[in-house]
């Protein structure tokens, strides 16, 4: 039967003939993926030179070129053939190279002029993958630049047209109809307290006993597939074979989940989003989705890119929906309401925007773009992404400061990994341990390799017992990355948590505590594990992977590291610093020398006689930092604040000595702690005099006219006036020192009456006033009565403000 797109060929190769840039828009079934690469061999220009299909992932490339080889009645590998990391088949013959994005941009970043290549087919455009948007950045440029007679084809069921129109100027559109059958919409709903297992279980055994055909279905990632694999398994009816398709999956049980069912047998086939494209499951007539999708998150705080479990987007779901209508009319049951569908987000979002950007920001400086920013992109790169990858490449020696690769970037670059990896690759190779790092290196970049342990060795040991193909392929790469890395022979042995440090320094992590306490890494976040890890009695690890957030990482891999090895491996990065802390308890400084591995602290050690200017900025900064109630504020000291309060408080033009203003102008305090190592060694005078010089002598001056110190009786006494007291400035004075003293005396500039505490000749208070001539017309008659009786031998007139003040008892005969 012949494909949908046939129909729209003619047009699609006079487009390309013209040397149009071309976007093909197609649904699924429409044959795209298989159907157009063929059909541009023939042509004038693609004479002699190869078409690169590229396809999203390692699946849909060898599923593609399997499809197109078998329709060309030819082996793979022959005019058709694939290349992916762990899988290859091409010759001298092949023609059309099915290549992962991965592997592509590669090519372009190392010879942008793509040699031999006539064009390029950007497959599933749409999906957004932060390669897929590298390499048509770096494809347009080399277009613009070097290479324009080679042609360009995206391919997509669903495309943001505006946004390729705005970076790729003259782009001719297409439009397949395509040969979809209707597929009907079953809103069932999941109960929150219903595992994601059990309900797409339910619906999977619900959908077989109901509707005929096969039935896929989507969940988020492996783990979800395979515990609802366990809820199938014997509960399946008996003509429904069961199968699980995801990336950790061998080869051949990939095959198996999509080629079509025996006659007379259905199949179940649990899919993470790497059915929702590009490949076809022929015989589905039911769709199970879960509405559900992993992706991965970058966390620049903890430098690890995680998986996050999120809505899948409209795009999405859509796409999941079609794969029931390719063969006949069919259903697509939802484990959601039917109206949350718009609340979702139109597309997936760019892995661009929040991924590590290292491996872009190095294939670009290796095609010459120093300047990521300056290609055309769908999504420019955050700058601060850009930034953090530019550090990571300087530190491991990877770029020069003006941004173009270095030797042992170049080097790095060529091996198919994460920069860091491809470093520690390359600097394990100099060290004779070039195979035990591609070991790791498959283990990281293939999840679910040699078991799930979050024990490295563990894995390691399963990886070198297991004779699965997969592993089989695993090895084999390991063994080309061991090759291209070189170096010589071990000079000594070396350890699985010795070559993870190389790549990840930041990740070397110790134990805060007993077994089973969490870790603290380099980077200064902690990471967790259960009570049941492998892992969990190390005292130190090197951590590989793990999930969760900054502040609760949770261990996915990682290797136990020798802590007597610590001291040698960093000794580049171990610092040897003299701390200084502030203890606000004391009020005094604790002196030690610290050796520091970023954030963790290796050892330390107390210091006799530290720096006397670094306590005295120790001490200054306590004060800073916990504020001026840490000083050791003596009567001397608060009086004085007292009455430059009060006299700010009645508008007086002085300075602030509140604690806020004293906080803020710290400097004040400056003189005073020189030579000491506690603030309570700073004596009260100190205090009062370093105030008195912060205000200065004309404030000072003027604070002594509006608020004096003390007050000086008739009688030649002084007494200190308290400003802090409740209900205004007061004085306690003995009655007698007043005799004479007609007017109340007053503060302020006359406008606040001293509150006058009168006592007895014995000290004990008699009366508070704040009308002293008042008080000696009023009620002194009593209180003179009752004093003449307490203390004879003192003189008590009947007019104390016409009498003569004294401090002295009445001399014999004396009246009174």
């Amino acid at each position: 039967m012949p494909l949908p797109v046939e129909d729209i060929l003619p047009a699609l190769l006079a487009a390309l003939a013209a040397n149009a840039p071309v976007a093909l828009v197609a649904p699924p079934g429409a044959g795209k993926t298989t159907a157009v690469a063929p059909a541009l061999l023939d042509q004038g220009w693609a004479t002699g030179g190869r078409i690169l299909l590229l396809s999203p992932r390692r699946l849909a490339a060898r599923a593609a070129a399997e499809r197109m080889a078998a329709n060309a009645g030819e082996a793979v590998g022959d005019t058709i053939g694939y290349r992916t990391r762990l899988d290859s088949r091409i010759s001298a013959r092949t023609r059309i190279e099915v290549v992962t994005q991965g592997i592509y941009t590669r090519m372009v970043a190392s010879d942008p002029e793509l040699p031999g290549v006539a064009a390029v087919l950007f497959d599933e455009v749409h999906e957004r993958s932060l390669e897929s948007d590298l390499a048509l950045a770096l494809t347009l440029d080399a277009r613009d630049a070097l290479r324009p007679d080679l042609r360009l084809l995206l391919m997509s069921a669903t495309l943001d047209g505006a946004a390729y129109d705005a970076i790729i100027p003259g782009l001719a559109r297409i439009a397949s109809e395509g040969r979809m059958f209707p597929v009907g919409l079953r809103h069932i709903g999941r109960d929150a307290a219903v595992r994601i297992e059990d309900a797409v279980a339910s619906a999977v055994r619900a959908a077989l006993a109901d509707e005929p055909g096969s039935v896929l279905a989507f969940l988020p990632g492996a783990a979800e597939i395979e515990r609802t694999a366990e809820r199938l398994v014997d509960r399946l009816p008996a003509d429904v074979d069961l199968h699980r398709l995801y990336g950790a999956r061998e080869g051949e049980d990939q095959r198996a989940a999509i080629r079509p069912a025996p006659p007379g047998r259905r199949k179940a086939v649990l899919a993470t989003s790497i059915a929702e494209t590009s490949i076809t499951i022929d015989g589905v007539r039911v769709v199970v989705d879960s509405g559900l999708a992993r992706r991965p998150r970058h966390d620049r705080a903890v430098g690890l890119t995680r998986l996050v479990t999120e809505r899948a987007s409209q795009a999405a779901v859509t796409q999941r929906a079609g794969r029931a209508g390719r063969t006949a009319p069919g259903i697509a049951v939802r484990l959601w309401e039917a109206g949350e569908t718009a609340g979702r987000p139109r597309f997936d979002p760019p892995e661009i925007l929040d991924s590590d950007l290292s491996g872009l920001v190095l294939e670009c400086a290796r095609s010459g773009v120093t300047d990521p920013r300056s290609l055309r992109w769908l999504d420019p790169p955050p700058p601060a992404a850009l930034d953090e990858a530019r550090s990571r490449l300087l530190a491991i020696g990877a770029l020069t400061a003006d941004g173009r690769p270095t030797p042992h970037g170049e080097r790095i670059a060529a091996l198919p990994l994460p920069p860091v990896l491809g470093h520690m690759l390359v600097a394990a190779g100099a060290r004779g341990h070039a195979a035990l790092a591609a070991r790791i290196a498959a283990i990281i970049t293939e999840r679910g390799l040699g078991g799930r342990s979050t024990d490295l060795d563990d894995r390691l040991r399963l990886l070198a017992r297991d004779r699965g193909p997969r592993a089989d392929a695993a090895r084999r790469l390991a063994e080309r990355w061991a090759r291209a890395a070189g170096g010589g022979p071990a000079t000594e042995a070396a350890s699985a948590a010795e070559i993870l440090a190389l790549a990840f320094p930041d990740r070397v992590a110790r134990r805060r505590g007993g077994p089973g306490a969490p870790w603290l890494m380099a980077n200064g976040r902690a990471v967790a594990a259960g009570a049941d890890d492998p892992l969990t009695a190390a005292a130190w690890i090197v951590v590989a992977d793990a999930t969760g957030t900054a502040a609760g990482a949770r261990l996915l891999l990682g290797a136990a590291l020798d802590p007597a090895s610590v001291e040698t491996l960093f000794a580049d990065r171990v610092i040897a610093t003299t701390v200084l802390a502030f203890d606000p308890a004391t009020g005094s400084v604790t002196a030690e020398t610290t050796r520091r591995l970023g954030a963790i602290t290796l050892a330390r050690a107390p210091i006799d006689r530290p720096d006397p200017a670094a306590v005295a900025a120790a001490l200054l900064g306590g004060v800073r930092d916990h504020g001026v109630a840490q000083l050791p504020w003596g009567p001397a000291s608060v009086r004085l604040r007292a009455r430059a309060a009060f006299a700010r408080a009645h508008g007086a033009d002085l300075p602030d000595l509140s604690d806020a203003a004293l906080r803020a102008d710290i400097d004040w305090l400056a003189p005073l702690l020189a030579g000491r190592r506690r603030l309570d060694a700073i004596p009260d005078a100190a205090l009062a005099e370093a105030l008195r010089s912060h205000i200065g002598w004309a404030a000072l001056r003027a604070l002594g006219d509006f608020a004096p110190e003390d007050f000086a009786t008739p009688a030649g006494s002084h007494h200190a006036i308290d400003y802090a007291a409740d209900g205004g400035p007061a004085v306690d004075v003995r009655v007698q020192a007043l005799f004479g003293l007609g007017a109340h005396p007053m503060v302020a500039a006359g406008r606040v009456p001293l509150t006058l505490r009168l006592t007895s000749p014995a000290g004990r208070p008699i009366q508070v006033t704040t009308d002293l001539p008042r008080f000696w017309t009023g009620s002194w008659a009593d209180v003179r009565r009752d004093l003449r009786g307490r203390y004879p031998r003192h003189p008590w007139p009947e007019d104390p403000a016409a009498a003569a003040p004294t401090l002295r008892a009445k001399r014999p005969g004396q009246a009174g």
